[in-house]
């Protein structure tokens, strides 16, 4: 419980306090939660550097699609925790990141996204190849100090997971896969891995990361929340919780009997599979509906103690939607979407007030994941 002393010693205020002793409890016990996590988990600057620290740059972490990168020398660039990434497909069609910092004076490398050969620093034309090797040093020739095979840009440990690309920024976390075994059965006949990226987007939401993993990942709010976009077809009533292993969380929210069936799915997917999302978040940063015939996803980055930087897309067993359904498929993902920030954004402003007293959680089946999400901070931190 070492991580609990150097966390205390930096968590000063009274909130942040308590919040460390209501975390510890969860970290050490086996039993439930049965209350909402105090404010200060979502509004502590202090917390979010333990955040920074001990579950994102220490363990696995989304922050992309390979379908986003489909051919060699496709790229994007993003970050994680403030480090600049560049996403890459290399000319062997292996997918790297690197950071994303020039080995002479550390600017950046490359921007946006694209398909490139050899990226090129714009500050003084130093320049890489697709596996990250300098490749050129303009008017370089005289200088001793400069040895090539020690520029190559930073190599971040990487891995894929149902199409989904995870880095892991200090190199130390254990394999990814082999934690997620057991929710492989509950997701293997939708085959994800057969299923077409149509569409992604970057937005930022003035809510804490955390808001938005708790409110994707529970289906208490699909009633009052989304009255005419989710309800009808998803109520809350009909959310089954699907026990997690301390590294995932997981329900199924089932359609109503007489909604229409959603196709074209995998000949694979059981009667009953056919007739629920999966709803799923690997922790701590991707959450996920596989629906019989969608994937919607989204990848949440901490912008600030009161924004998220989300990354998020539409993928489906279709080979290329019409631009008629694309479009209806948009639409209809910006409008339950839009209903939530709207109340996300609200939360945060209620979350920051000294007013506010954790008040009690729902049943297993609304709400038992954010037990196992708050029991996954709790262990991150204090363990």
């Amino acid at each position: 419980m070492s991580n609990v002393v150097n966390a205390t010693a930096m968590m000063s205020s009274q909130a942040d306090r308590q919040l460390l002793d209501a975390l510890t409890t969860l970290a050490v016990t086996s039993d439930r939660a049965s209350h909402a996590m105090p404010g200060a988990f979502y509004t502590s600057e202090r917390f979010a550097e333990l955040e920074r620290e001990r579950v994102f740059r220490s363990g696995w972490a989304c922050v992309g699609h390979v379908g986003e990168i489909p051919n060699n020398g496709d790229y994007f660039t993003t970050e994680m925790i403030g480090e600049p990434l560049l996403v890459q497909r290399t000319s062997q069609g292996e997918v790297r990141v690197f950071a994303n910092v020039c080995r002479h004076r550390g600017n950046l490398v490359a921007t946006g996204r694209g398909n490139a050969a050899v990226h090129v620093c714009g500050y003084h034309a130093w320049s890489y190849d697709l596996d990250g090797k300098l490749k050129r040093a303009p008017l370089m020739q005289e200088s001793k100090a400069l040895d090539p095979a020690r520029c190559a840009l930073p190599t971040i440990a990487t891995t894929i997971w149902q199409n989904f690309i995870f880095v892991n920024l200090d190199g130390t976390a254990a394999p990814l896969a082999p934690s997620l075994a057991p929710l492989e059965p509950h997701i293997r006949n939708y085959h994800h891995e057969e299923r077409n990226l149509y569409y992604t987007r970057e937005e930022v939401w003035n809510t804490n990361w955390k808001c938005l993993a708790e409110n994707f990942m529970e289906g208490y709010h699909l009633n009052a929340t989304h009255p005419k976009t989710l309800r009808p077809t998803t109520p809350s009533e009909l959310s089954e919780y699907v026990p997690g292993n301390g590294h995932f969380s997981a329900y199924r929210s089932h359609y109503t009997p007489e909604s229409a069936q959603r196709a074209p799915f995998h000949p694979e997917l059981s009667a009953a599979e056919r007739r629920y999302s999966f709803i799923f978040s690997v922790f701590p940063n991707l959450v996920v509906t596989y629906m019989p015939h969608q994937s919607i996803y989204l990848l949440l980055r901490p912008a600030s103690t009161g924004s998220v930087a989300i990354r998020w897309g539409i993928a489906g067993h279709e080979t290329a939607p019409s631009e008629e359904n694309l479009q209806k498929y948009i639409a209809f993902a910006d409008s339950f979407n839009a209903e939530d920030r709207v109340k996300l954004e609200m939360l945060q402003t209620g979350l920051a007030s000294r007013f506010y007293s954790p008040g009690p959680l729902a049943s297993e089946d609304l709400e038992g994941t954010l037990r196992d999400f708050h029991r996954y901070m709790a262990r991150r931190i204090c363990i």
